[in-house]
């Protein structure tokens, strides 16, 4: 098996720094009810949402994810499973970490989370969207439009591009899922799964490179 490269190409850096800034939301520093650590490859997402708990940004941790096909060797158990181990082994208290296990997509991650809150009696009005940096901006319009009345705001461990390809240990998957997300802003706002988002100019035609250069295996 080939080697997978963790060094972005010089060629292509400016194209998948344009997607990665526009994904990455930016949000200020919040507290909330509630934190929901998105589902999925990346263990940091659980890393960070362990963070912002021992900041005191929420007092409580919904993690939520079943698995996908790209997940499953990974976390056997499911996501939201290992994300709760994980945390618990960076000091979070059991009885500060509720998981969802059935979640497969973003959207369900909403619903499903919403309904386990409400299945427990606990209100709230306010969350932390914890997830992998580029999942920012879909995670966000896709609660916005399942959730309306709840206040969200997203985060991510503040990681350069570089910084954050290394931490996957692959720099073609980590493009092709750029690549992905940006297809899945304005397809996901046409098929009513979320609210829709600018996509600015430079953003579209950096998108358009990527793809003609074969970034392709996560389009819809």
């Amino acid at each position: 098996m080939a080697e997978r490269s963790t060094a972005l190409p010089e060629h292509l850096r400016a194209d998948v720094e344009t997607l990665w800034h526009y994904h990455n939301l930016g949000h200020p520093p919040r507290r909330a009810d509630v934190g929901i650590g998105l589902g999925g490859h990346d263990l940091g997402v659980a890393t960070h949402t362990a963070e912002l708990f021992r900041e005191g940004r929420f007092p409580l941790i919904v993690f939520t994810g079943a698995n996908a096909p790209t997940t499953l060797a990974r976390f056997p158990r499911g996501e939201a499973v290992h994300y709760r181990e994980h945390a618990l082994s960076l000091g979070v208290p059991d009885e500060a970490i509720l998981v969802e296990p059935r979640a497969r997509n973003t959207g369900e991650n909403i619903t499903l989370t919403r309904s386990l809150l409400a299945a427990r009696g606990i209100a709230v009005s306010s969350a932390i969207l914890v997830c992998r940096p580029y999942h920012q901006r879909r995670a966000y319009a896709t609660c916005r439009k399942l959730w309306p009345d709840l206040e969200v705001s997203c985060a991510s461990a503040a990681l350069p591009i570089d910084d954050y390809i290394d931490s996957i240990g692959d720099c073609d998957r980590v493009i092709s899922m750029l690549v992905g997300d940006t297809q899945r802003i304005t397809e996901y706002a046409r098929r009513g799964f979320a609210i829709p988002q600018e996509l600015p100019g430079a953003v579209a035609a950096s998108y358009e490179r990527l793809v003609a250069a074969g970034f392709t295996r996560r389009l819809i």
